[in-house]
């Protein structure tokens, strides 16, 4: 069977991509390395791809807000090429900083290129956040995450602007039309608003959304920290499980089958 290609994103200040590289790889990608300047210049194609991922760091130092002056690239210049890319339902998903790029391109929650329906706003602890806390992956539109509702994870968050954020009616919504796929909890896998288990202070302890065609992903926390036992901090003791891969395994999956 041939491996679906992944379009693994590059752009000045974004950090996280060898880990995500790794991670599609793992699970049967083969994944590709592309600057976003080889897609402006069209040296690269979105529709030689099946999935785009944005991975997360600090694009372009987060000037100006963060995520903002990649997804105005990716609206300003590659309109045409994701409008393409989204109409024969490729798969994007977008970790951390990619999902505040998401958000500020519109294409998150409601897939409204340049129309922002929500935002990601500082951490209500006022501070950055580095550390594993849980999610549990919900019931959603997430058309490739069905076979992991239920499962209760720990992973790891790293993000300084991750407090999802939607004006009262835009998040009865959200909710209404089934979007969320992934929420923060508790020991008892109860959705909380508690710091410092929820890490930022989300609405809702948001912690992942789908757009309604359930193709387009975000989420805060990095599935891809947490691909190997060893990468889990209490690894030594046992009973523990690299958790994260369920986004890769769940989107190879259905790019082969698609």
């Amino acid at each position: 069977m041939i491996k679906p290609k992944v379009c693994i994103l590059r752009a000045d200040g974004i950090n996280a991509d060898e880990e995500l590289f790794y991670a599609f790889e793992k699970f049967g990608a083969a994944p590709e390395f592309v600057h976003i300047n080889e897609l402006r210049t069209k040296g690269k194609k979105l529709k030689d791809f099946k999935i785009l991922a944005i991975p997360g760091g600090f694009a372009y130092g987060d000037d100006i807000v963060s995520g903002k002056i990649l997804a105005t690239e990716l609206i300003s210049f590659l309109k045409s090429q994701l409008g393409e890319f989204i109409s024969r339902r490729g798969q994007i998903v977008g970790i951390c900083n990619g999902f505040q790029v998401l958000v500020r391109t519109g294409l998150l929650p409601f897939n409204t290129p340049g129309e922002m329906g929500a935002t990601l706003s500082q951490n209500a602890s006022g501070h950055f956040e580095c550390r594993f806390i849980r999610i549990k992956i919900e019931d959603s539109r997430a058309v490739f995450l069905k076979p992991y509702v239920g499962e209760i994870i720990d992973i790891a968050v790293n993000h300084g602007e991750g407090r999802f954020y939607a004006l009262p009616d835009v998040l009865e919504k959200i909710e209404k039309e089934n979007l969320v796929f992934a929420r923060y909890v508790d020991e008892s896998g109860s959705p909380t608003q508690i710091y410092p288990k929820n890490p930022n202070g989300a609405l809702n302890a948001i912690a992942g959304i789908t757009d309604p065609t359930g193709y387009i992903i975000g989420m805060m926390p990095h599935p891809e920290k947490i691909i190997e036992v060893t990468q889990h901090p209490n690894w030594h003791r046992g009973n523990v499980k690299a958790g994260g891969g369920f986004i890769f395994e769940g989107m190879v999956n259905f790019a082969k089958e698609s």
